[in-house]
Order: C-alpha cells, then structure tokens, then sequence
C-alpha cells in the first residue's frame, strides 16, 4: 500500500531549506535516485521530481508538465530548474545544512545543484508583510483531497504534485502604502485577520478565494518567508491532487479571466516558478515504481 509523503500534510516547521537541481551525467539517474530514495524518508525530506527527470528516464506520470510560461504586463517569470526538488523540514540550521550536504552528494553527479534557498516560520505562519498566510488552507480529509492523488488513480495514489515559486517583496513600496491600502491589497485587515466584506475585486483575497472557482480551486499551501540579506520574500508552495486549482488562481491573479490584476503585484512579484510530482511512499521509502525503477 502507498501512501503520501507524510511532511506535505504536516504543519510547517520552524526551518527549511529548498533545493533544486537540474540534469547532469543521465547514465547515473537509476544509482543516484536509489540513493535519495534511502534518505528522503518524507516527513523531514520530501522529494519532487520534474518533467526534464521523467523524460529522460523514458516515463511518463500523467498530468506533470512544465511550469507555464505567465504572461502579463511588468510581469515575467523564469523557469527554476526542474529535474529534482528537495524540501528539508527542520528545527536547527545545522543539522540542515549537514542533511543537505549528504543529499546533495548522494544527487551527484547524475544532478547539479542549481539553486539553494533557506526558509523560516514567521510569527504563527505570517509572510514577512505581517498577513497571516494560508488562512483558507483547507483541514483534515479536505487537505488529503485537495494536495493527495486519490485511488481513482492507482498507479500514482499517495502522489502529489506541487507547484512552487519564488515571490521578492518590495518592501519600500509595502512600506510606503498606508495601512488601508494594505489591507485592501490582501483584502484582510492585518490587526485581527478578519476578511474585509468591501474589499476591492483586486484584492488577493477575491482574486483566490479557492470555493469561487468553476470547479473549486483548493491547493495545500506550504508556504514559508526567505530572507537573504535585506532582502526578501516568500518561498510559495502549494500541493495539489494536479495542477488545474493552482493554473486556475494564477489565471485569475494575473487578469487573464476578466483583466483585473491582483493587488498583491503592487508590492511583490514572483520572479522563478517550476511544477514536480512528489512520488508516493511504499514500504516506508520513495515509490519509484512509476518511473520504471
């Protein structure tokens, strides 16, 4: 029997490092991904696997696919690289990095790590704006039916596939707008996290708001804040059962339903984006099976 990778249905812990690696030595793609399949046990280490990776081993997992090309004014968004996606969970950046090292080295040569970036939990799960993330984060066997590949697909039940981007904050510019505006970009009053009922259409809230889709849009956010310098922004992470809820709300944020643009482009702006499917656990480790090993 499979099941899902225990970290996505997990609160989010205090600390966490996100990797990504592209392709390298292909002839050692079967070695290395047995390798990971003994340290990512997927409570503290979950595992993705991008469209490049599936191809090149000659599968094919139905509904993964590269992240879409987003089109919108001022906005542009690079591909982050998508062979491979590691999420370390965790309380003590020591350890992280010493369990990065280790799957990092397990990961080559067949992978080349492209890009590290290390995430922490604000306050009680807020974005470095100050707002409460994840507020309509849907609980219990909705979150399972949202973020979970069900059994009316046996050969990938237990999967997910995730989405994630990277969002940078301008923070003078969040800075610089008065509180109402504020509020009426995310569409909920920071103070007490109550939704505001007149807020504008613009507002993120509307704009995503998972239960006023056609069908129902609900994703499993993981998000968590970066920061890097005095810079920084949001590691955005959402799991589905596919794709379709989370292309359903950035179609919408980014006007292409009705062309009003979500206000949260006011102050941040994505700046890389990539899609993995998270392969399901049999017998306590990664299920490669659906990849041919």
């Amino acid at each position: 029997m499979t099941t899902a990778q225990p970290g996505i249905l997990l609160p989010l812990p205090n600390l966490a490092r996100y990797l990504s690696f592209s392709l390298a030595d292909t002839s050692r793609l079967v070695e290395c991904l047995q390798a990971l399949r003994e340290l990512a046990e997927g409570e503290n280490t979950l595992a993705g696997f991008g469209k490049s990776l599936v191809s090149a081993l000659g599968a094919k997992i139905p509904g993964l696919k590269s992240f879409p090309p987003i089109s919108a004014p001022g906005l542009s968004i690079e591909n982050a690289p998508e062979a491979a996606w590691v999420w370390l969970r965790g309380a003590d950046r020591g350890e992280i990095l010493h369990r990065s090292r280790r799957i990092t080295r397990a990961m080559t040569p067949a992978f080349q790590l492209q890009e590290t970036w290390d995430a922490f939990k604000y306050g009680e799960g807020r974005d470095l704006s100050g707002y409460e993330d994840g507020t309509e984060n849907p609980t219990g066997d909705a979150a399972i039916s949202a973020a979970i590949v069900g059994a009316q697909q046996p050969a990938l039940a237990g999967s997910s596939f995730v989405a994630t981007q990277r969002w940078c904050h301008n923070f003078e510019r969040f800075e610089s707008m008065p509180e109402d505006a504020q509020d009426n970009a995310i569409g909920r009053r920071q103070s007490d996290n109550e939704e505001l009922e007149d807020a504008p259409e613009s507002a993120h809230v509307k704009r995503t708001a998972q239960e006023s889709f056609t069908p129902e849009a609900f994703v499993l956010r993981r998000s968590m804040p970066w920061a890097e310098g005095n810079a920084g922004g949001l590691m955005f992470v959402a799991f589905g059962a596919s794709f379709d809820a989370f292309e359903a709300q950035l179609k919408r944020m980014i006007g292409a339903e009705d062309g009003i643009v979500d206000a949260l482009f006011n102050f941040t702006r994505p700046v890389s984006g990539a899609y993995f499917w998270c392969p399901a656990l049999k017998d306590g480790q990664l299920d490669l099976s659906p990849l041919g090993l």
